[in-house]
C-alpha cells in the first residue's frame, strides 16, 4: 500500500480564523495557534495537531476520525456536540471546556489533564485515561465500561452512579474517588473491600 504524504504546517497563526465546515485530511500542524478560531463543524481525518493552542476556539459539532491532538491546550474551548472516533488526546490539557454532549469512541486520553472536566452521563466505553489527571472531574452517571484508568490521579473524581464494569483501575481509586451507586463487578467489589481495610473470605 502506498504511503500517505502529509502536508506540514509549523508555527502558523490561525487565531480568530473562520474555518467552520472545513474538511481536513492527512495534515500535520505543529505549534500552531487556533486561539478564538471558529472551527465549528470542522471535519478532520488522519490529522495530527502537536503542541497546538485551541484556547477559546469553537469546535462545536466538529467530527474527527483517526486524528491526534498531542500536548495541545484546550482552555475555554467549546467541544460540545463534537465526535471523536479513534483519536488520541495524549498529554493535552483541558480547562474550563464545554464538553457535553459529546461522542468519544476509543479515544486515548493518556497523560492528559482533565481536572474539573464535566463528562456527566457521557459514554466513555473503551477510552483510555492511563496516568491522566482526573482530579475533581465529574463522571457521574457516565459509562466507563472497559475503560483504562490505571495510574490516573483520581482525587475527588466523581463516579457516583457510573457504570464501572470491566474498567481497569488502581486500588487507590476506591479511596480517592466518590463511587456512591456505581455499578461494579464482583472482582471490583473485592478490590474495593480490600482497599478499605475489609477482610474478604
Amino acid at each position: 500500500m502506498a504511503s500517505v504524504d502529509f502536508e506540514e504546517f509549523v508555527d502558523e497563526d490561525y487565531s480568530e480564523a473562520q474555518l467552520s465546515e472545513q474538511r481536513l485530511s492527512d495534515r500535520h500542524y505543529t505549534r500552531c495557534s487556533f486561539r478564538d478560531a471558529d472551527l465549528s463543524g470542522l471535519t478532520t481525518e488522519r490529522v495530527v495537531f502537536t503542541e497546538c493552542d485551541f484556547t477559546g476556539a469553537d469546535l462545536g459539532s466538529s467530527v474527527h476520525v483517526a486524528s491526534a491532538f498531542r500536548s495541545c491546550t484546550f482552555t475555554g474551548t467549546t467541544l460540545w456536540h463534537g465526535t471523536f472516533r479513534g483519536c488520541s488526546m495524549l498529554g493535552s490539557v483541558f480547562e474550563r471546556c464545554r464538553m457535553r454532549p459529546i461522542v468519544l469512541e476509543e479515544v486515548d486520553f493518556s497523560l492528559a489533564s482533565l481536572g474539573g472536566a464535566d463528562l456527566r452521563k457521557v459514554d466513555l466505553s473503551d477510552c483510555r485515561f492511563r496516568e491522566a489527571s482526573l482530579v475533581q472531574a465529574d463522571f457521574r452517571g457516565a459509562s466507563l465500561h472497559s475503560v483504562d484508568l490505571t495510574g490516573a490521579r483520581t482525587i475527588g473524581l466523581k463516579l457516583d452512579n457510573a457504570d464501572l464494569r470491566g474498567a481497569r483501575m488502581d486500588a487507590q481509586l476506591w479511596m480517592s474517588a466518590k463511587v456512591d451507586g456505581a455499578r461494579i463487578e464482583l472482582t471490583q467489589a473485592v478490590s474495593y473491600a480490600r482497599a478499605n481495610g475489609l477482610i474478604v473470605e
